[in-house]
């Protein structure tokens, strides 16, 4: 799809890449939008073998995340990243669209 922009930090990739490493028939890390979750739709994190027909496809540093096109709706313009502190490790989606969104880090409104 032209004119979306989503892309992966340096560290998602790095992560998505040391994942799908010991997955032997799976390639791909897949992020959807599903309703539900405590602000109205949620994220869901999947790993995958092969893209779909009309899946946005991301590649970067060894790593491939496969969005399919109702969730880019949802997803138009947000940078994924992956964060390790003191909280945990954790995808974190940084959605433009998402006018609010909830402490779990994986639920947001539109």
């Amino acid at each position: 799809m032209t004119g979306v922009n989503v892309t992966v930090s340096e560290a998602a990739a790095k992560r998505i890449a040391a994942i799908v490493a010991t997955e032997s028939e799976k390639s791909a890390l897949r992020v959807s939008v599903e309703g539900g979750g405590c602000s109205g739709f949620s994220y869901k994190f999947d790993l995958d073998g092969a893209p779909q027909d009309g899946d946005l496809v991301i590649e970067r540093d060894g790593a491939k995340l496969l969005i399919d096109p109702v969730s880019l709706i949802y997803m138009a313009g947000s940078e994924i990243d992956f964060v390790d502190n003191l909280l945990g490790q954790s995808f974190q989606i940084k959605n433009p669209n998402a006018v609010a969104s909830c402490g779990c880090g994986t639920s947001f409104s539109v």
